[in-house]
């Protein structure tokens, strides 16, 4: 017979099970896709979102991040498929302000605004850190003075307009100057510094917004080729992709290089470049027209790139940003560069003309200021090339008076001679970054006349052999000016003896030649 229930045990055995439910349920915030078109996607309901977070599209696995908060309904961008999502599909919230999630493997990858993988090379691994598009830049008591330097490799750069840690330094001019050169011979000249230091090298960030894509292949390829892409990441939203990828891929760039800064290293941020950020900018506005356009929000990226101070929370790493704005006829008066001049720390302007004269990199030092100075220079840079850019200027100006044709006293000749022979010194090929010891020595030959004897078209074979004379026979001068201290006066000796030896023996050759051609014409 079986036993009778006894309600007690029943009781019991309810009790127990309602005491282990879990009340929690996972409810999810949900709204439905009015229109969507061009990238944006007019949602009803969301009541609780809020602006910048994230939102998901479960029929089809796009998100998307809110930007307008409107009465009766929101505007929100997307990101990845967006044809797949289709009016009347439900959207919910992930209560998450939008973010990417950065890894130490991330370096040497090309990936796309979102953190997600372009090269064909599988996921990314590592330990991930959650770091959000938007964040708050550090006070001013956390920043330390920009004092130390970024060298480039680019003669006309380091020392003339000199780049520090911390700093924001804008590249601006017409298309097909160069702009993109200067960056990646930056990132190339951070390998150079890492084996000098023989300390952790300076992690690189190259952002490409609306650039073709056989750019970045080549770009990357270029980095690859130097061994420079190890530390390097590059974030990728190409002209193919909408425009709302193009919007927030300086923000991914940001991201990453904050993480380095935050983790106590020096990083460097390459914005390649924000004039296509602002067209996709401003068609994000046009569309969502609550959306006001304006330079704020770039700006917090720039205002978020300080140098920290040693023992604070961001262990005293560093963000250097180097933003790219393209010119139309030279015109850095339009809106664009403009707004951008006045949240950057100096601008370096390329010149068409210079360019088109074979002056490679075409940097126009009258126009191109650093407002760090000389406090981002080492101090044997800073005594050697104090006079260069009033030599230069003054070589420009008299260079236009000279066309005139009108006759030249002895005092003018040498200024001109003098500046023609800086010019040559301050070209270099592309993809050959210079140690900054070896500037300092040939900027110092140029600026003390020690090639004023040399015929101009044999400038650069004579700083060839100056240099390779000093690595081979006073190694010991080079390793004295790469420590960072003034230049001694047993170095400077040193460097006048090989200087002046050398322009003696140009001056020799150049004189035989003069009089086997005076010889040839007699005859």
């Amino acid at each position: 017979m079986a036993s009778a229930i006894r309600p007690d045990e029943v009781t019991s055995v309810l009790k127990r099970e309602l005491g282990n439910f879990d009340a929690d349920a996972d409810i999810y915030e949900e709204g439905t896709v009015l229109n969507v078109g061009d990238g944006i996607a007019r949602l009803y309901g969301l009541s609780s979102v809020e602006a910048g977070e994230l939102i998901e599209f479960p029929e089809t696995g796009v998100t998307g991040m809110v930007l307008n908060l409107e009465e009766d309904n929101i505007g929100a961008v997307l990101f990845g498929e967006v044809d797949q999502v289709q009016e009347g599909h439900k959207a919910r919230r992930t209560q998450q302000i939008a973010s990417m999630e950065v890894s130490e493997d991330m370096l040497g990858r090309v990936v796309d605004p979102l953190g997600r993988p372009l090269d064909g090379q599988g996921p990314i691994g590592g330990e991930k850190f959650r770091m959000p598009l938007e964040r708050k830049a550090p006070g001013v008591i956390y920043r330390q003075p920009v004092e130390e330097p970024l060298q480039t490799g680019i003669k006309p750069i380091d020392s003339m307009i000199p780049i520090g840690r911390g700093q924001r330094e804008l590249i601006v001019g017409d298309r097909q100057t160069g702009k993109t050169t200067i960056l990646t011979d930056t990132i190339l000249n951070q390998q150079k510094t890492h084996q000098a230091e023989h300390g952790e090298p300076v992690y690189c960030v190259y952002v490409a917004v609306g650039q073709k894509e056989s750019t970045v292949a080549q770009v990357r390829r270029e980095l690859q080729e130097q061994g420079a892409l190890e530390y390097t990441v590059i974030v990728n939203a190409p002209a193919s992709v909408p425009a709302p990828l193009q919007y927030v891929a300086p923000f991914a760039g940001a991201c990453i290089g904050e993480y380095f800064r935050d983790t106590g290293r020096h990083s460097l941020v390459c914005y390649d470049d924000l004039s296509k950020q602002a067209v996709a900018y401003r068609e994000l506005s046009l569309l969502l027209p609550a959306k006001i356009i304006n330079d704020d929000d770039i700006a917090r990226r720039m205002n978020n790139v300080p140098k920290s101070l040693e023992g604070h929370v961001q262990g005293g790493g560093s963000l250097t940003a180097l933003p790219v704005i393209e010119t139309k006829g030279g015109d850095v008066s339009a809106f664009i560069p403009t707004n951008v001049i006045s949240i950057t720390d100096g601008q370096i302007y390329l010149d068409a003309d210079l360019f088109n004269a074979g002056v490679r990199p075409a940097i126009d030092v009258g126009t191109s200021v650093s407002r760090v100075g000389g406090s981002a220079q080492i101090g044997s840079m800073k005594d050697v090339a104090g006079t260069l850019r009033i030599d230069l200027a003054q070589y420009r100006e008299l260079e236009a008076f000279a066309k005139f044709g009108s006759d030249l006293d002895a005092s003018t000749q040498r200024q001109l001679s003098r500046g023609e022979r800086l010019v040559e010194i301050l070209k270099q090929d592309e993809m050959s970054p210079m140690p900054v010891e070896e500037q300092v020595v040939i900027v110092y030959a140029a600026t003390q006349g020690y090639l004023d004897d040399v015929p101009t078209d044999q400038v650069q074979e004579f700083e060839a052999e100056l240099l390779e004379r000093l690595r081979l026979r006073h190694e010991e001068v080079l390793d004295e000016i790469r420590a960072g201290g003034d230049l001694s006066e047993e170095s400077e000796q040193t460097i006048q003896e090989a200087a002046t030896d050398l322009a003696d023996a140009y001056r020799s050759e150049s004189t035989d030649e003069e009089q086997d051609e005076a010889a040839l014409a007699s005859g």
